[in-house]
């Protein structure tokens, strides 16, 4: 396949930031919306990026996340709308379990005014966060560190968090299917977050816009096991029905982000 010097452009966009909409690559390059369609229909057919509802995003390894560096960056403002809303959500002296993922560490850095928190976590950007107020109790797993991500995905963990009857659990995805099915990137990743679910008395699922319709592989858990859902805007047009469930919206919580289009 011969690449124009725009669309190796866009991959770099991509690559760097992991998601981006059509509208604005097309402003970025000055082109219209039509444009930018071909060029992504080009590279998706050669399995370079892949297609979303809105957008594209950077395709990597098959069945692999993105670095943990791309997902610190991406989708900045709606993460830290996310994170901020659910900071809101915990009160002083509150125990909670805390999984893994970018917007859990921004979660923690809005926590850091917080008194007396008890955080469980197998996240080592949380627990150092959270490590600078003195007043908190952090506990954390053992075993072998995963990098970049500095997190910890290993039976010592799931048993961790087993081992404890939380206030709140707060976790990420990978991603969500349209029938409202949990993803993520390794079965490990999946039995840790229906731990954290099972071990808490107020499980709270994040997810910006990008999570939702995004593939992954190992599956596990459903939209409606959480007992709190936020979310920066609603889903697009293929979660349309599952969004109408009484049961989701019920849970549901937006947090507002004037980032994405």
């Amino acid at each position: 396949m011969n690449i124009s010097t725009r669309q190796r452009d866009i991959i770099d966009i991509l690559r760097r930031d992991g998601f981006a909409s059509i509208d604005a690559l097309a402003d970025h390059f000055a082109v219209t919306p039509q444009t930018v369609r071909r060029d992504v229909n080009n590279l998706s057919d050669a399995n370079l990026v892949r297609r979303r509802h809105g957008g594209v995003e950077y395709a990597g390894e098959p069945g692999m996340n993105l670095s943990y560096d791309s997902r610190q960056v991406t989708n900045i403002a709606a993460k830290h709308a996310i994170s901020l809303h659910v900071a809101q959500l915990i009160p002083d002296g509150a125990s909670i379990l805390i999984g893994i993922g970018s917007t859990l560490e921004l979660l923690a850095l809005n926590l850091v005014d917080h008194r007396n928190l008890t955080i469980i976590t197998n996240n080592l950007n949380v627990a150092m966060a959270l490590g600078n107020n003195t007043g908190n109790r952090i506990v954390i797993p053992g075993g072998t560190l995963r990098l970049p991500d500095r997190d910890l995905i290993s039976p010592d963990a799931e048993a961790m968090f087993h081992n404890y009857k939380a206030d709140f659990g707060i976790f990420g995805v990978g991603g969500i299917e349209p029938d409202g099915t949990l993803t993520d990137f390794d079965h490990r990743e999946v039995a840790l977050r229906q731990a954290i679910t099972r071990n808490c008395r107020n499980s709270i699922l994040v997810a910006d816009q990008s999570k939702f319709g995004r593939p992954a592989p190992a599956k596990g858990g459903h939209i409606t096991d959480p007992d709190i859902i936020v979310v920066d805007q609603m889903p697009g047009e293929v979660f349309t029905t599952l969004f109408e469930r009484a049961d989701i919206l019920d849970r549901l919580q937006i947090a507002k982000s004037e980032v994405l289009k």
